[in-house]
């Protein structure tokens, strides 16, 4: 289950995500014998300092470096609670990647992998979560006329995706396929507050 925190950093970026798989269908290129690809990267940092915590209730209040004040009660996964201060600084490390590469032979079809790792017990919370999910659709038709591509995906459906730069088109032919590896990954740690002097 997401934090408040980690939901409006994913959201901002989901729409972003969207566009870009779009664009990438929109510069695919390919020339015969040889391989074709892209990729798409958006990282963004949020930092806050722990304003309120209560061990008991599990309740964090935080506050963000632009001001905003954020509630949120931690969840059974967060297992080193108990090490987190007052002051604490917390940051979190959100990535997305995009990834195309166009290639003369495969089929659609679709794969998914997840990652985590979380920091020792008795050490401030960490932790990492990453998901890669892989996409291959197979174009099936492709018209000049109307500077267009279909593709296949994994289930059967068809999807025809307007081309902005028609000459992006040179070299690619139906029956070639396009995997597309979406990947995401947030990294969460916590830092003590700095000391006073």
């Amino acid at each position: 289950m997401k934090t408040k925190i980690e939901k409006l950093i994913i959201q901002g970026l989901r729409s972003l995500t969207a566009a870009a798989m779009i664009s990438l269908f929109m510069l695919t290129t390919a020339t015969a014998q040889s391989k074709k690809g892209g990729t798409v990267q958006q990282t963004h940092t949020v930092t806050a300092t722990v304003m309120t915590i209560n061990q008991e209730t599990r309740e964090v209040q935080l506050k963000t470096e632009d001001g905003q004040i954020h509630r949120f009660i931690a969840g059974a996964n967060v297992k080193n609670l108990a090490q987190v201060k007052e002051g604490d600084v917390i940051t979190m490390l959100y990535t997305e990647a995009l990834a195309y590469e166009v290639r003369e032979h495969g089929e659609a079809g679709a794969t998914a992998t997840v990652a985590a790792a979380k920091a020792k017990p008795g050490e401030k919370p960490a932790g990492v979560v990453a998901q890669q999910t892989t996409l291959t659709v197979k174009i099936t038709a492709i018209d000049t006329k109307t500077s267009s591509v279909t593709v296949k995906g994994p289930r059967g459906n068809l999807k025809t995706i307007q081309v902005k730069d028609p000459s992006k088109l040179n070299g690619v032919k139906v029956g070639d396929v396009v995997d597309i590896t979406y990947t995401e990954a947030l990294a969460i740690k916590v830092d003590p507050a700095a000391k006073k002097q």
